[in-house]
């Protein structure tokens, strides 16, 4: 048996803009990178930051 091809990942945080977080999150998605959450930035909850991944090959 061949051992399973084993993925790597990049990574990204980006700080979300609350009236424009959909443009934001598609120009990032056309890119490649997939929504993994979104948490409450360091500003708390009026400064959302997005956590985002993709492969690297």
């Amino acid at each position: 048996m061949s051992e399973p091809v084993r993925r790597t990942w990049e990574y990204a945080t980006i700080p979300l803009l609350i009236h424009n977080t959909k443009a934001i999150l598609d120009s990032w998605g056309v890119d490649g990178w997939e929504l993994v959450t979104v948490l409450p930035g360091p500003g708390g909850a009026d400064q959302p930051v997005a956590y985002l991944k993709r492969p690297t090959n």
